[in-house]
């Protein structure tokens, strides 16, 4: 009897653990919102592992993994993120770079083209941006600003978004004629020929290079964290408007 409860609790455990490695939970910054479904549907046509994805700000997802958030990657928008999360000492290994995105001023209103000239006339209220504090996009965006002269005249317009989502909803819903988001969104599916969107200039902004770091040193974390590094993935990224090596 106790050689069979003993066998029992054993293949318990066991199965147990073979699920626990048939899921993950990946945390993905905002801008990547589009994408990372894309990457998931690719990835389970070859692997079947259940992906749980946390989208936010990178800032604010650092701030969770610190506090002990059980996460298993983590997906940024930039480098520095991951690397606050690495000198913490919940890194497997050192962040690598997937992908640079690109900002974009977006707008959906009609009879509006979007322009840097544009945002310190009278014909724009509310400019959206994402928390320069907290979302790499926005940080990016703050630069640009300063850097065309335009932060003192524009700075009571803008409205910021806790992510590059929310700033991305405030442009989409119209409550800001106009305002900086990724490239990643304004292409997607779900945005896609919704009003006008120009580049910035590149030398205008700090590069937004990606990272990810790997937290958990799982079969299924290692699998999809090795995936993203893939020529598959990079031309999943190529298609929503990253820049990849």
């Amino acid at each position: 009897m106790k050689l069979r409860l003993l066998l029992l609790v054993c293949a318990l455990f066991i199965a147990l653990g073979t699920q626990a490695q048939n899921k993950i939970t990946v945390a993905v910054a905002a801008n990547m919102q589009y994408a990372i479904e894309a990457l998931k549907t690719a990835f389970n046509k070859q692997h079947k592992i259940e992906i749980e994805v946390v989208l936010g700000a990178s800032g604010k997802l650092t701030q969770q993994i610190i506090a002990g958030a059980p996460f298993d990657i983590f997906i940024s928008a930039d480098t520095a993120f991951p690397a606050k999360v690495q000198a913490a000492g919940l890194a497997v290994a050192p962040p690598r770079v997937y992908a640079q995105g690109i900002l974009v001023l977006w707008t959906t209103l009609p009879g509006i083209v979007p322009d840097m000239r544009l945002l310190s006339t009278a014909r724009v209220h509310h400019i959206a941006i994402a928390n320069p504090a907290t979302a790499p996009y926005g940080a990016a965006a703050m630069v640009l600003l300063r850097k065309y002269n335009l932060y003192n005249s524009v700075a009571d317009k803008l409205v910021t978004g806790e992510s590059i989502t929310q700033a991305s909803q405030f442009i989409a819903s119209g409550n800001a004629e106009v305002g900086f988001t990724a490239k990643s969104i304004v292409i997607s599916d779900a945005m896609k020929g919704k009003g006008r969107w120009m580049e910035v200039s590149r030398q205008d902004y700090p590069p937004i290079k990606q990272a990810a770091v790997l937290l958990k040193n799982n079969a299924g974390a290692n699998q999809f964290y090795n995936f993203l590094f893939s020529a598959q993935a990079k031309k999943i990224f190529e298609q929503f408007g990253y820049i990849v090596q």
